[in-house]
């Protein structure tokens, strides 16, 4: 049997709530490995909505939940979303959710000038969701981020402040923003430590045993490949590596552990915040996709820009992303179209490309190819088996996996948890 890890090949926001609950359901731990409360996944179990940011998909399933080092924790926001799943229903206890006690903590200080920096950046602002994650990844390369572990040390707190405020009061102060003072963060980190200690473990040493126990493991990736740091349109991106590859760095595991890596796609692309987007439609065909898929972030609530499925990005998302299958979402939102677009290469300078260029300059400049293909009348809503689609939409779904070099593994055709056309069981790989 194979561990699973699932990221997304696009933008983020393609879906991933329904698959990685539904992969949940079969595993035994699932992990978070990289990002923070800037992203987010819906989950229907029932009656009940669950709009998870912090906590791992499988606690809604009664699995063991595991937040990595990989993630910068703001400790309010984690406990805030204890307090409302709680009151959902779901029971988070120190046994069944732990956190690394190395993972960075963000802290009011990080919140406060994520969004001094984006003010002043003006017309260049990245569009970042102001809560921090930025600067608390910063920290943490710098050597100077507060971690879960200090709560337990008020000697090792008392220094690492001193340090922390040093520079980012500085910059706070040069942004013309309020600055913090060491006993503002003191008495934050005092009210939030008797609840989030317990919480603590060495996870890496937890997650070996369950691997070598032979317990499924699913890592749960944030955002998306064209969000990561290195390899996304940079500097339009996440502060985290949003690849499979930081599986193993995020949660203490080595490479091999991290299985079968699912990428996951929507059948169309979007995109919340700022950033080139080559296949973006500013039509009424956008208006209509955006309509149709209720595009609008889980987390931030801002509309999502929307746009046709763009090939190359996917296919330089499994090539960086070691993507082994795709699971592709919301091919119903396509039903009834008499064409449909897909973007297979760009102009650039006059030149054709099938690469998208690192340089933000010529991001801006290239010009989407497309290729258009006859839509499908019928319904693909709620289809569980191959036998159900219209032969137009298995088409498009094995053009897409002409394009992009990889299989379409599992088809997701709405929201519901059971919509689902498998064809190939990751866990079984």
């Amino acid at each position: 049997m194979s561990n699973v890890t699932v990221i997304g090949t696009q933008w983020g926001d393609e879906g991933k709530g329904k698959i990685v609950d539904w992969l949940a359901s079969r595993a035994d731990v699932v992990v978070r490995f990289q990002g923070g409360h800037n992203a987010g996944h819906t989950l229907v179990v029932g009656e009940q909505t669950y709009k998870l940011s912090l906590l791992p998909s499988g606690l809604v399933r009664g699995k063991m939940g595991v937040i990595g080092n990989g993630v910068v924790v703001d400790p309010e926001a984690l406990l805030k979303e204890i307090d409302r799943v709680t009151a959902q229903g779901l029971k988070v206890t120190p046994d069944t959710l732990k956190i690394a006690e190395n993972a960075p903590l963000i802290l009011p200080v990080h919140g406060a000038l994520d969004r001094a920096r984006e003010a002043a950046r003006g017309e260049r602002k990245i569009g970042t969701t102001g809560r921090g994650i930025g600067p608390a990844y910063e920290d943490k390369v710098a050597r100077r981020a507060i971690r879960l572990c200090d709560l337990a040390e008020p000697e090792t707190l008392d220094w690492k402040l001193d340090e922390l405020l040093l520079h980012h009061n500085t910059l706070l102060k040069g942004l013309g923003a309020a600055t913090f003072t060491k006993q503002e963060l003191l008495d934050f980190l005092n009210t939030v430590a008797p609840r989030v200690l317990p919480f603590m473990a060495p996870v890496w040493d937890l997650l070996d045993d369950s691997r070598r126990g032979g317990s499924r493991i699913l890592f749960e990736g944030a955002q998306a490949v064209m969000l990561d740091v290195d390899h996304g349109t940079y500097p339009y991106v996440t502060s985290s590596n949003t690849v499979a590859a930081n599986a193993g760095t995020g949660a203490g595991v080595g490479p091999t552990s991290i299985g079968f890596v699912l990428g996951i796609a929507k059948a169309y692309t979007t995109r919340v915040g700022e950033g080139p987007f080559p296949s973006e439609l500013h039509d009424e065909m956008g208006r209509i996709i955006g309509e149709r898929g209720h595009e609008f972030g889980t987390v931030t609530g801002r509309p999502r820009r929307c746009g046709w499925f763009d090939a190359v990005l996917v296919r330089r998302a499994v090539r960086v992303g070691g993507v082994n299958g795709l699971a592709l979402t919301k091919l119903d939102v396509l039903d009834g179209l008499d064409e449909i677009s897909i973007c297979v290469g760009y102009e650039l300078d006059g030149k054709t490309t099938k690469h998208f260029p690192s340089a933000p300059g010529a991001q801006q400049r290239i010009r989407p190819v497309f290729e258009t293909m006859e839509g499908w009348k019928d319904s693909t809503k709620g289809a569980r088996s191959w036998a159900e689609l219209p032969a137009q939409a298995i088409k498009y779904v094995r053009r897409i996996e002409e394009l992009v070099e990889a299989p379409v593994t599992l088809l997701s055709t709405s929201p519901e948890r059971d919509d689902t056309i498998l064809m190939r069981d990751p866990f079984e790989d």
